[in-house]
């Protein structure tokens, strides 16, 4: 037998690799300033007594954008195939849809306060 014709056998992540660009640390420093910058306006709202009739709203707003900003930069993706993506919409949408109709059922929205 030759030496010639050996190989040596292909990893299994060079067999699979898939050329994008991912983000530089940089981008992932941005991004958790973001977060932290959205937290800090979560919590600001919270103590601002004129907004009291839209604060779950705006909260939910900012919680979707949170978990929005989460997914596509620190699960990566925005990397990967576009079904992924719809399955956290899909994810995403049916727990607001049962927040609300839970809320709904306890009569929250209709609470005096």
């Amino acid at each position: 037998m030759s030496d010639a014709t050996t190989t040596t056998p292909a990893t299994d992540h060079d067999e699979h690799a898939v050329a994008h660009d991912h983000p530089s640390e940089l981008e992932y420093v941005k991004v958790a300033l973001v977060l932290a910058a959205i937290t800090a306006a979560e919590v600001a709202v919270v103590y601002i007594d004129s907004l009291e009739g839209l604060l779950v709203p705006i909260l939910v707003v900012m919680s979707v954008l949170k978990f929005s900003l989460v997914v596509l930069w620190f699960m990566h993706l925005r990397f990967d195939n576009k079904l992924f993506r719809r399955l956290f919409v899909t994810g995403i949408v049916l727990a607001l849809f049962v927040y609300t109709v839970a809320l709904t059922t306890l009569h929250i929205w209709t609470r005096g306060g």
